[in-house]
């Protein structure tokens, strides 16, 4: 008996949408014929394995030992691009450096309950979909959606919509797991201490509900799917799509012009130097930062930091003091440094635009005001 029939649950009610199978079928065709194959997951701090006792007990990684015991004489690689407190927004601004360089052969896409279930979150998870998809890999793609466990929110609905017009099969936990949690069959303190993040046995029953549906796969593989296979091409965006060909500007890829900033070179926990690294510092009223940015979206990622109290800066685009905005860098929760992204000008003529970010407040501040990158989006 497997974990979900311990709950009385099936996986089959997690499928939301089968999809074109065709890839993930030549996938594992070439995994039976000993190919060495890459299987990438991105997302948040779910993906990132977060509250999981180990690594090797996140679902991402149950995931991936489906994949080895299900080709025993393949070679897999295991890349997990999942980053905790990070939006889609982020991720397609990040998915070549973190996961498409490595030339991913299957991704598990992963950000439903850190997008927002709005339209500007359909859009970012849209242009994420279209790197993945559309890179050179060719990769079978599988859309997972987690939920909270105290109210069933995500962004589940938006995602869906974009996923169902690429194709792409999609896995949603909230009518598997959450449903015996909202009936009372589950008590959510057994899965998860926060409604959000799973314990080892709520990856464990998420990772369940994915490795049912590849298995299901994996036992028609050799049967022709009845998708149309699309090749390289994409279908038209369903969003407006502004966020695809995303640049992230670091210390390490562009020359800022910097009044009192200063590049960052950092030695901490290998969990900052994955958040905050790259990046620039600023500790003191009217030190100054200025970007010459292409793009028709313009937004800043920063730390919000729970060592208080942090700089507060301002940030203004081509000019416009009218339309400035205000990042603060002290975080009001309490579960960690946060790095945090918000867009600061969106509906740009696509040409080049100025970015000035300055100190306005700094009063015996804990920690410097760490800008990680600017993004710019087109």
């Amino acid at each position: 008996m497997n974990i979900l029939e311990q709950y009385g649950m099936d996986y089959r009610e997690g499928i939301v949408e089968r999809g074109n199978l065709r890839r993930l079928k030549k996938c594992m065709v070439r995994a039976s014929e000993g190919e060495k194959l890459t299987i990438g997951f991105i997302g948040g701090s779910i993906t990132q394995g977060s509250l999981s006792s180990s690594p090797q007990t996140c679902y991402a990684y149950r995931v991936f030992q489906w994949w080895e015991k299900a080709f025993p004489g393949t070679g897999f690689t295991y890349v997990n691009a999942g980053v905790g407190g990070t939006t889609s927004q982020f991720g397609v601004a990040r998915v070549q450096d973190d996961l498409l360089r490595h030339s991913p052969d299957f991704v598990v896409v992963e950000f439903s309950v850190n997008d927002e279930a709005e339209a500007h979150f359909a859009e970012t998870y849209e242009g994420l979909i279209r790197r993945i998809y559309g890179s050179g890999s060719r990769p079978a793609v599988l859309l997972v959606h987690n939920v909270r466990y105290d109210n069933g929110v995500n962004a589940e609905e938006q995602h869906r919509a974009v996923g169902k017009a690429y194709g792409l099969p999609s896995i949603s936990m909230k009518p598997v797991i959450y449903r015996k949690v909202e009936e009372g069959e589950l008590q959510a303190r057994e899965i998860t201490p926060d409604d959000l993040h799973p314990n080892d046995k709520g990856h464990a029953l998420a990772a369940a509900v994915i490795c049912g549906f590849l298995e299901e796969v994996y036992k028609e593989k050799e049967a022709e799917d009845e998708g149309e296979d699309r090749g390289g091409e994409l279908p038209v965006p369903v969003t407006p799509n502004a966020y695809e060909n995303s640049v992230r500007y670091q210390n390490d890829t562009y020359e800022a012009e910097c009044l009192g900033f200063e590049k960052e070179v950092k030695n901490g926990t290998e969990n900052d130097e994955r958040n905050f690294r790259k990046g620039w510092t600023a500790s003191n009223i009217n030190d100054k930062i200025v970007f010459k940015i292409k793009g028709t979206g313009i937004a800043v990622q920063y730390r919000k930091s729970v060592r208080k109290p942090a700089p507060v800066a301002r940030v203004i685009v081509d000019g416009r003091e009218g339309d400035a905005r205000i990042l603060d860098g002290n975080f009001d929760e309490d579960w960690g440094d946060c790095l945090y992204i918000d867009t600061v000008a969106e509906c740009l003529e696509n040409k080049i635009h100025t970015v000035e970010i300055t100190i306005v407040e700094s009063k015996e501040v804990a920690v410097p005001f760490y800008l990680v990158s600017v993004i710019g989006s087109q």
